[in-house]
Order: C-alpha cells, then sequence, then structure tokens
C-alpha cells in the first residue's frame, strides 16, 4: 500500500412502451456498477485488475468498468490508459460520500458503497447487496448504425435530477510496463473505459428519450445516475 498527500488524503490500496428498435438492443435488467479506479503505477492494483475481469466474466449482473487515474504517473510510469477527468470523478465520489480518503485500487459499487478493489469477499458481498435492490428506472438502449437511442422512465414516481452518463470502453489490452513499481510486468487490463460523456440533465419525471451518436466498435454503457455523484439508479451496456 502506498499513500500519496495532496488536498485529499491518497492511498495506493410504470415502465416504458413497445421497446426500442431491436438492432444491437440492450434493455436495462437491473445490473450492478463496480467502477474500479486503478493505475498501472500502483503495485497494489494488479490483482484488483484481474478480479473486476473475473467478476465481469462469472456474473452476468455486473457492469464492470475499470477507470484509470493519473496521479501515479510521476512515480515512474504514466499510465497510458490515465485520464485526469477518471481522477476527478473518484474525487466527486470522495467528496460526495465525505470519504477522507482515496486509495487505488478502489472499487465504487452503484456509485454508494466503496472497499479496496482485491478484497474480493467485501466487493462480492457489496455487489450482491445491491444485486438484490430494484432499480427505481426502466432503461434501455439500443443502437442503430451510429446512433444510440436512449430511453428511461421512473418507476414509482419522480427520481431526478439525474444525469445520464454514457461510457465507451474497450474489452482488455495487454501492456509491457518497462518501469515504475511494475517494471518488468506484462498486465492485462479489461473493461478499459476511455471516454466518458455526461449525455443530458433530466428531471427523473415522466418519460426521457436521448439520440446519442456513437462511432467505432468500443462497448457502450449508459448510466442514469443521481446528480452529485449520487446513487446509481439504472444501468444498461451493448458490447
Amino acid at each position: 500500500m502506498r499513500t500519496l498527500f495532496a488536498a485529499i488524503v491518497v492511498l495506493c490500496l410504470g415502465a416504458p412502451g413497445a421497446l426500442l428498435p431491436d438492432r444491437a438492443h440492450a434493455q436495462g435488467d437491473n445490473p450492478v456498477v463496480v467502477e474500479l479506479f486503478t493505475s498501472q503505477g500502483c503495485s497494489s492494483c494488479p490483482p484488483a485488475d484481474a478480479f473486476l475481469a473475473q467478476l465481469a466474466e462469472q456474473r452476468d449482473d455486473v457492469i464492470a468498468l475499470a477507470l484509470h487515474v493519473d496521479y501515479w504517473d510521476y512515480i515512474g510510469w504514466p499510465d497510458r490508459f490515465a485520464q485526469h477527468a477518471f481522477t476527478k470523478r473518484q474525487k466527486g465520489y470522495a467528496r460526495a460520500g465525505g470519504w477522507k480518503t482515496l486509495y487505488t485500487p478502489q472499487a465504487v459499487i452503484d456509485g454508494q458503497h466503496h472497499a479496496v478493489g482485491s478484497r474480493t469477499g467485501q466487493v462480492s458481498a457489496l455487489v450482491d447487496q445491491h444485486a438484490a435492490r430494484p432499480s427505481p428506472v426502466a432503461l434501455e438502449i439500443a443502437r442503430d448504425g451510429e446512433t444510440l437511442q436512449i430511453r428511461a422512465m421512473p418507476k414509482d414516481g419522480p427520481v431526478g435530477p439525474v444525469d445520464v452518463h454514457v461510457v465507451r470502453y474497450t474489452d482488455s489490452a495487454e501492456v509491457d510496463i518497462p518501469s515504475g513499481e511494475n517494471a518488468g510486468k506484462r498486465l492485462t487490463y479489461t473493461h478499459i473505459v476511455e471516454e466518458w460523456d455526461v449525455a443530458a440533465r433530466w428531471d427523473g419525471t415522466g418519460e426521457f428519450t436521448a439520440a446519442v451518436p456513437v462511432t467505432g466498435p468500443a462497448g457502450v454503457v449508459v448510466l442514469v445516475q443521481s446528480a452529485g455523484y449520487g446513487p446509481i439508479l439504472a444501468a444498461a451496456r451493448l458490447r
């Protein structure tokens, strides 16, 4: 485990009606979103990276997303997948949740609870806990060519305000790391987030629809999340 002192302490450790067009169609089925904040420059992270891949492979009810942060780049190896936006997202969770520390590897489950990403039992227990909760939002997404159609509706009354996020990710990549804490290792990373955009702010009442341009073969995830880094209320994916 490594510690970095900064501004915050950082440790290295009704339903919708007719379905959308069925070309590359995905319906929200109450999956649990596991965001892993990780870094190629963190020696504690490879077990968590491997567990994220295992979790996603073994559980159809998990949407796994690896967000590579940039605050360990200075120690000798710049993570080629890292984006400062992911560091900002992790800090946003910490502020919203009153968490006094950031750490890698950190798993955030449905935007609400967190655990060390390599503590497999703790992460699995949190996933089970969230999987048992019904989603308050019915969500459907479909891709038709280069257009992503999004449709959402609250099930039992208003849920807003919420943000509708569109996430693009790469299934896997192998990386040779010649320097830094993981020097000499060839590591496999999965569910690597490449793009993260807030497509819309929705008031959480009535039906929400949107058409968003998407290009390329990368996987697509849509999240409906309470504004201000709150709980993730619904999620859907296209692979």
